[in-house]
């Protein structure tokens, strides 16, 4: 059966379709990432959003296991792939990508000139969208309500690793892999959701905070902005992960703007403020920090279009980046911002 991509400016594409045959519209993005679309496609910074995929090889490694997903399902509204392998072959392979789209009720369609569809996106920025097959739908702006809010945990959770040290992490949209990497460093992990408010509720005693990414614009989400000020009067060591970089800056005065198509793959190089060196990082955000906030200094800039890419306070323990110092998928660069953050507390 064929599908039909339309972009709001009319555009129409038909292509093949391989998951559900369920319609879909979101804002539609591209990532330029060569692997790891398990990870991606599990990552909650999708939600809304259609994704395309620009390697054109999608499908080859298939699915694994639920545990080495970023969450417990799909977050795109739709995935756009040239060309899409229904043969998987890997070790880890539990099931074919078309497979879990049906069973997840998520459409993929493969259109071949995938090109063509990034390039209008680099040239007019992101648009909205609709995947259709039979019955048309209205599209759906994902910017206009708050993501964060449907992809969050509804209560707290403790992991308790035998620490001495506590981390609050307030869950915008986590990824998975940000609390294995706190975990691995063998502090306690306290997941909380992103509207939850650790000094009214008399949360026992906690040693830092992080931020982590999440959906959709930082301004929605104006709980957690109210809170990390809080936590800033406190002086509680902080660590903002994507979303959280614009929420830290948000929260100190400073300002966010929506780029123009956004920063999604795995090569993304920054370049650390006052050194030459430049790190290659995993990105996925619509949003960057505009203005530094009084007190903070630039950390790390993007060395493609000089956008923020992190922030630091001159003098206390507040920082943010807005690259996935996790990874997965992508390269392990910027894993020592983790214990450059611990060692802080």
């Amino acid at each position: 059966m064929t599908g039909k991509l339309i972009l709001e400016d009319k555009t129409e594409i038909s292509g093949i379709s391989f998951g559900a045959k369920t319609p879909s519209a979101g804002e539609v993005v591209f990532a330029t990432g060569m692997m790891g679309y398990p990870e991606s496609l599990t990552d909650p910074s999708y939600k809304g959003q259609i994704l395309i995929l620009t390697y054109p090889l999608i499908g080859n490694y298939g699915v694994p296991d639920k545990k080495f997903w970023e969450s417990n399902k799909i977050m795109v509204s739709g995935l756009i792939v040239s060309t899409y392998n229904n043969t998987p072959s890997h070790f880890q392979s539990k099931k074919t990508l078309a497979q879990w789209f049906k069973d997840e009720n998520v459409p993929l369609l493969e259109i071949k000139d995938t090109r063509f569809l990034t390039q209008k996106i680099r040239e007019k920025g992101t648009m909205l969208g609709k995947i259709i097959f039979e019955n048309d739908i209205p599209y759906y702006d994902p910017n206009i309500v708050n993501l964060v809010d449907e992809v969050s945990i509804k209560k707290p959770n403790l992991i308790n690793n035998s620490g001495s040290k506590t981390v609050l992490l307030f869950d915008c949209g986590a990824k998975q892999n940000i609390e294995r990497s706190l975990l691995k460093r063998g502090v306690n992990v306290l997941t909380v959701p992103w509207d939850f408010d650790p000094f009214e509720k008399n949360v026992e005693k906690f040693d830092a905070i992080v931020i982590s990414n999440g959906p959709g614009d930082p301004k929605m989400v104006t709980v957690t902005i109210q809170t990390v000020k809080k936590a800033m009067e406190k002086e509680i060591p902080i660590l903002g992960i994507c979303l959280g970089n614009q929420i830290l800056a948000l929260a100190a005065g400073g300002d966010t703007k929506k780029l123009k198509y956004g920063h999604r793959s795995q090569n993304q190089p920054c370049i650390m403020e006052g050194s030459k060196r430049c790190f290659i990082t995993t990105q996925n955000h619509g949003f960057a920090v505009s203005k530094i906030p009084d007190g903070f200094k630039p950390w790390f800039t993007n060395a493609n279009d000089f956008t923020n890419e992190g922030i630091i306070h001159k003098t206390l323990p507040f920082m943010s980046v807005q690259f996935h110092p996790e990874a997965t998928p992508g390269p392990q660069d910027a894993d020592w911002i983790f214990d450059y953050f611990l060692e802080r507390i």
